[in-house]
């Protein structure tokens, strides 16, 4: 077969050096599309005859990509993952369903509050929430989004920042009856991936104040806590909004202690995207409280 690079060679042939490139085994690769592996290795052969170039050096126990194919391989995947969620963008039919992933605290305080407007623009879809307490939960669900917390860099992943974690002391006027000084109240704590009072000390430059008496395994909990009078809070400026403008918890100081981390939407890279993706995102993106960043 005479060389030709400037007309496209055919897709399936493409399609099989993807999968072999991916797997490093001819073998494997017939497996996963239903080929033999004579079948793979003619498709392979063609396609480096088209391009005028080896894609593969051959090994006894295997594969591996030349330097040619291997500078190749980033572009081939990413125009098939283009084909693949054209496809379902223009030829899916509607997803009824979607399901999400998240803690109980975010369900609660972000998510809830952003249904209205979910409603509004997906009027055909039910949502499913799963809840979860550690990052390895997220391993045993197969959901089509999860919210997590960090820095947005998840193999194999995509992520679209909700907001950033910015914390500030919170508590029930109750509990202050009308007295500035709030150091010396009871302190409520949070177990988690959040930094404590002893981080906004150490930040602050101000002396350790007493040891929580109530820790809570939740954000909600603690919020809870904290709006019957039982404790200090240092709250999510996020999470916390409602209560705030609501008055039922009072900002102790200006001051805030920022995170590196926040909340991110996050889905699997291999996820085809559907047309309902976009507006899902952009309502839990929308009006984030001040001192959070959207999308």
């Amino acid at each position: 077969m005479p060389r030709n690079p400037q007309t496209l060679p055919p897709l399936e042939w493409i399609r099989v050096f993807e999968a072999a490139a991916r797997l490093g085994s001819f073998t494997a690769a017939a497996n996963e599309l239903g080929l033999t592996q004579a079948a793979v290795s003619q498709r392979i052969k063609n396609l480096e005859l088209h391009l005028g170039t080896q894609l593969f050096t051959r090994q006894a126990r295997g594969v591996v990509l030349s330097t040619q194919g291997e500078a190749w391989l980033p572009h081939v995947q990413a125009a098939l993952a283009e084909l693949l969620h054209s496809a379902a963008n223009l030829f899916e039919q509607p997803r009824r369903k979607i399901s999400i992933a998240a803690s109980s605290s975010v369900i609660e305080l972000w998510i809830v509050p952003h249904l209205g407007d979910v409603a509004r623009r997906l009027p055909h879809v039910q949502l499913s929430f799963e809840t979860i307490q550690n990052l390895p939960d997220y391993e045993r669900l197969e959901v089509d989004f999860e919210i997590r917390f960090g820095t947005g860099n998840w193999a194999g992943r995509e992520a679209i920042q909700l907001f950033t974690e910015e914390l500030t002391p919170l508590a029930s006027p109750s509990l202050l009856d009308d007295d500035p000084n709030w150091q010396d109240r009871p302190r409520i704590a949070t177990s988690g991936p959040r930094v404590g009072w002893r981080d906004w000390s150490n930040a602050m430059g101000e002396p350790p104040g007493p040891t929580p008496l109530l820790r809570f395994d939740t954000f909600v909990q603690s919020l809870r806590a904290a709006e019957a009078g039982a404790g200090v809070l240092l709250g999510s400026l996020a999470l916390c909004a409602d209560v705030i403008a609501s008055g039922r918890l009072k900002r102790l100081t200006d001051r805030t202690l920022r995170m590196e981390a926040g909340y991110w939407i996050s889905w699997a890279r291999s996820r085809p995207a559907f047309a309902e993706q976009r507006d899902l995102i952009d309502c839990l993106t929308a009006n984030a409280p001040e001192g959070s960043i959207g999308i």
